[in-house]
């Protein structure tokens, strides 16, 4: 390759980086605001567990339907156009919540305590359960565009570099939910909603006009032309596939359509053993993630006695120093030390998740915060690696070509999790017999689980090209 094309496709490739990264912390300030404010909405509008819980299951359920609809979409349309579009979206419904008690005078949403009737908890609900099904217009533009953006021989690395978004996106507006209602109160909870959507609008316009789908858009070649700079690092090109493409040629779009394209997704997707242990695994990763995640400012006040500042701020340290540490440490070690076979780390990560977060449950109540503290956030440090290489596994073994499709098909497994982790938890942390122990064995029940199921694949190729070379030859 000419080095000015080289030195223009590396830059790119981290401008698109920044600018992925930047889109999703923005989304995530939309996501996890809800947790935040759970502690603050249980008290001011006298909703359950249970109920926040249901809201908590249902907006996952959706989110991760909605992860595989539109995994199909961003494979076949602009992915831009879906990931902006997904995110104003989403503005528009947080603002609704923050705004919705005020329509009391017409809907009768809170009764003369000021508390939430039946009817706010169906608005509040509803406007959450639709916000699940915009954020999954995120996460598949996203692959995909890593997914051609990347040769698979680093996409591990550079995929954990963005998964970082993640961590970096629920710790700032953790903390920054943590901190507006410990200064002005929990009657405040509003703010949770209205300052980040105010922020991610801003996000939202920046992101359209200045990300690119593909390398192409840029007049550059397709990322395979830069294995001529490391010809052994990478699968050989698949025959029939756009690797072949140089600039002017026909499109990657064009050469593998209509019933042959929906053979190779069959093959390659809905019928790969590989990619359904990954959903799987996938989905007792996510009991944990949410556990901490959505419960965490939650039960280290109730649980563990500590105030809403200190919760809030533990929380934010296990995504802010956990979890983004956490995250590239697993991309690199992938691949430097097992050869991009990110099945292997993330059972490993999976396991020391587990245990870290097995550890916090027995520390006994007297103990200083500081040790809570340090399991939590190294379960945290532990978790994200699975939880962001299981999406690059997806794309590897799925290739380029179908990895929107199989994130989103292992995204219903992972958010299928937060019918464990919301309202199956909220109804045991609230019922007198089970409380929150059950909360932690069950976890930990699942995050053992998931470590088995990745480690029997432990033998398996780094990549699905072979497989998909294959699958283009027979169909």
């Amino acid at each position: 390759m000419d080095p000015v094309i080289h030195t223009k496709y590396v830059k790119l490739q981290w401008k698109t980086l920044i600018i992925l990264m930047l889109g999703y912390v923005c989304y995530y300030f939309l996501r996890k605001n809800f947790s935040a404010a759970i502690p603050a909405m249980e008290a001011e509008l006298g909703l359950s567990k249970v109920q926040l819980g249901a809201f908590l299951t249902l907006n996952g359920i959706v989110y991760g339907l909605s992860r595989m609809v539109n995994g199909v979409l961003a494979d076949r349309f602009s992915k831009k156009i879906l990931m902006s579009a997904g995110l104003v979206l989403s503005c528009i419904i947080n603002l609704a919540i923050c705004f919705s008690p005020r329509m009391n005078g017409f809907l009768h949403l809170l009764d003369a305590e000021g508390k939430a009737t039946l009817g706010l908890v169906y608005l509040i609900g509803s406007l959450w359960v639709i916000n699940g099904y915009v954020h999954g217009m995120a996460y598949p533009p996203i692959a995909s565009m890593m997914a051609h953006w990347f040769r698979p021989s680093e996409l591990a690395t550079k995929q954990s570099i963005w998964n970082a978004s993640h961590s970096i996106g629920a710790g700032i507006v953790i903390a920054l939910c943590g901190w507006m209602l410990h200064r002005f109160g929990y009657s405040a909870w509003n703010l949770c909603f209205i300052v980040p959507a105010g922020i991610a609008f801003i996000g939202a316009i920046a992101m359209f006009f200045t990300l690119k789908d593909t390398p192409e858009e840029c007049g550059l070649p397709p990322v395979e032309a830069l294995e001529e700079a490391a010809p052994t690092s990478a699968p050989a090109p698949i025959p029939g596939s756009d690797s072949s493409v140089i600039p002017g040629s026909v499109p990657e779009s064009s050469r593998l359509t209509g019933a042959r394209y929906r053979k190779f997704l069959s093959r390659m997707v809905f019928r790969n053993p590989v990619i359904w242990s990954i959903s799987l695994a996938d989905f007792c990763v996510y009991v944990i993630r949410f556990t901490i995640l959505e419960w965490g400012t939650t039960f280290l006040t109730q649980y563990k006695g500590f105030e809403i500042a200190l919760a809030a701020s533990i929380v934010a340290a296990s995504e802010l120093i956990g979890g983004v540490f956490g995250t590239i440490a697993a991309g690199w070690v992938t691949d430097k030390w097992f050869q991009s076979k990110t099945l292997r780390t993330s059972a490993i990560c999976t396991l020391g998740a587990t245990l870290c977060f097995a550890a916090f449950w027995r520390i006994p109540a007297a103990a200083h915060w500081i040790w809570s503290a340090i399991f939590i956030v190294g379960s945290a440090f532990f978790i994200y690696g699975p939880q962001a290489l299981l999406g690059v596994s997806c794309s590897q073994y799925a290739t380029k070509r179908a990895s929107g499709s199989a994130n989103g098909f292992c995204g219903i497994f992972c958010y299928a999790a937060s019918a464990i982790s919301g309202i199956g938890f909220g109804y045991l942390a609230d019922h007198p017999a089970f409380g929150w122990n059950a909360v932690f064995i069950v976890a930990i029940a699942f995050g053992l689980l998931g470590s088995v199921i990745l480690a029997a694949w432990w033998k398996a190729p780094a990549n699905g090209y072979e497989k998909a070379r294959q699958v283009l030859e027979e169909i």
